[in-house]
């Protein structure tokens, strides 16, 4: 293997490992959201952990985070809770670092 074949191999590698990282925090987050959202539906335990496992399904039907946003504003509106979108958007804001710091610490 010849030192470009290897610095090729050590960025592809990097990249990978760049991109499970990245899966990981997002994934985090979306559990996050979905236990804080679950929290003032006024789910608890069990019902909120399930709830939290559907937010992170939800967010692999489209590429970022407005899957997760529309999915929690539509739970809230059900429920008559009074939370913006904004709100929400910036709630996720907060858990992204939450996360990124928590999967770092693992």
């Amino acid at each position: 293997m010849t030192t470009f074949d290897e610095r090729e191999q050590a960025f592809e590698n990097k990249f990978k490992h760049d991109e499970e990282l990245l899966f990981r925090i997002n994934a985090r987050r979306a559990k996050l959201a979905g236990l804080w959202a679950a929290g003032l539906l006024g789910l608890t335990g069990d019902d909120a952990a399930a709830y939290a496992k559907q937010i992170v399904t939800v967010d692999f039907e489209e590429p970022g985070h407005k899957d997760i946003v529309r999915r929690i504003l539509t739970d809230f509106q059900a429920k008559g809770v009074d939370v913006s979108e904004h709100r929400i958007e910036k709630e996720l804001e907060t858990l992204l670092e939450t996360a990124r710091q928590q999967i770092q610490s693992e």
